[in-house]
């Protein structure tokens, strides 16, 4: 089923006054500061309320392992009325001046609600909501990158309605929507999820997971899974080629590796436990490692790459796993570490800090509830791990459970993002 390039009663609001407060705080700082130290950390945790009845929001929490209040909530951020609840909190991305932190809602285009939301960190410890988004021709937010000189990328898996195609949403550093692309989407299953780029090689690839309608109880018969790669000429954004990725294999994200000339990325097929090496210039796919090894029908989910490209992190949801694997050699990426988070923890979004000597996890995918058919609930837990060359382990001074972190009940984490602050002083005046 194809969208129509019009989307009836949606159009995009921005008011001038939030327009102009993102511009503020996001041209202000275009040119990076100098190095200074580092005097804080904070974690920043979208979430949902599981009951669906107190507003979805953003937890800030103390980050710092050096504070007595390491692990611990410092605020929320609730989402206003009107469309505060069913926005499903999904994927975040932050601004590379770390001032302006993007959320996404998976479900927002349910409600006919805004589906993108600004918050202001120029203040880390108390972020300001300045602006929110629909884009008209797309919808269900996922994925975001952040782009040099400030805005962003989004892939919005479906079109207006949730069905096929989808597009990638860009934002400029005003935060105001300034195209989705391609002008003309593929109509052979386009629904990005995972998002990559490199802006030196002119690179940019998205990887195909599912059609979001399949997923509701509204559209009959099973889940219309994918299996792709785009390969993007990132400076004109068209879509050079399609990589077709095993037979439907749930092509959820993809990774460009860092410093490789090649300009080769890895992507995970969640349905066929296999993790693929993509020659974006051939045009090919191949498996280089099994995860069935590990926990057969895992569910392979999402990935990151330290800024070398050595190593490779992925969640297995289903199994309650978290894998770390060497990728110093893309063709042969070999095991460094599993560690099991325990049944039905249900691991999915994970994010690495700035300095990635700590990894962050949190359990939880997704639940329509009786929206939909998909019901992958997890225990709602925040992990922090320790990161060594050749090891992985769960810090010990770190507990977050959002089933008993907030008053009004248990609630469902998932996009996730770490912010170190600097010197007040050394920001000064910049």
């Amino acid at each position: 089923m194809e969208e129509s390039p019009v989307r009836f009663a949606r159009f995009l609001t921005l008011p001038l006054a939030a327009a102009l407060a993102f511009g503020l705080l996001t041209t202000a700082c275009q040119k990076k500061p100098p190095a200074a130290p580092v005097v804080g950390s904070y974690l920043y945790v979208w979430s949902g309320d599981q009951a669906r009845k107190a507003p979805d929001f953003l937890a800030v929490v103390n980050f710092d392992k050096a504070s007595a209040d390491y692990g611990k909530i410092v605020t929320t951020v609730l989402l206003p009325e009107p469309g505060s609840t069913w926005n499903e909190p999904h994927h975040v991305g932050l601004s590379g001046d770390g001032k302006v932190l993007a959320c996404g809602g998976l479900l927002s285009v349910l409600k006919g609600q805004k589906e993108i939301f600004f918050f202001d960190l120029s203040d880390p410890k108390a972020p300001k909501l300045v602006s929110e988004a629909d884009p008209p021709l797309s919808g269900v937010a996922d994925e975001f990158v952040a782009l040099d000189g400030g805005g962003f990328l989004v892939t919005m898996m479906g079109g207006a309605q949730g069905h096929a195609p989808g597009r990638v949403a860009e934002f400029n550093a005003q935060g105001l929507l300034t195209a989705e692309h391609p002008a003309i989407p593929p109509k052979d299953g386009f629904n990005p999820h995972g998002i990559s780029i490199r802006p030196e090689m002119n690179l940019m690839v998205t990887s195909d997971f599912i059609c979001p309608s399949s997923t509701l109880h509204a559209v009959k018969g099973d889940l219309a899974i994918r299996g792709s790669v785009r390969v993007w000429d990132f400076n004109e954004r068209k879509i050079l080629r399609s990589i077709k990725v095993g037979l439907g294999a749930g092509t959820i994200d993809v990774r460009l590796i860092p410093r490789d000339a090649a300009g080769r990325a890895y992507t995970a097929g969640m349905t066929d436990d296999k993790l693929y090496l993509i020659d974006t210039q051939a045009g090919t796919a191949k498996p280089v490692f099994d995860f069935s090894t590990i926990a057969k029908g895992g569910w392979p989910q999402l990935l990151r790459m330290t800024r070398d490209g050595r190593r490779l992190f992925v969640t297995l949801n289903t199994a309650g796993k978290v894998v770390m694997l060497d990728s110093s050699n893309p063709d042969v990426p070999t095991m460094i570490k599993v560690v099991d988070l325990g049944p039905q923890s249900g691991p999915h979004y994970l994010a690495l800090s700035p300095d990635e000597k700590r990894l962050v996890v949190t359990d939880y995918f997704l639940n329509e509830d009786d929206a939909g058919k998909v019901h992958a609930e997890g225990d709602h837990k925040v992990h922090v791990f320790d990161v060594a060359e050749n090891d992985l382990t769960l810090d010990p001074g770190w507990s977050l459970d959002m089933n008993t972190a907030v008053t009004t009940g248990p609630a469902r984490p998932h996009g996730v993002a770490v912010l170190d602050v600097e010197i007040p002083s050394q920001r000064a005046g910049l």
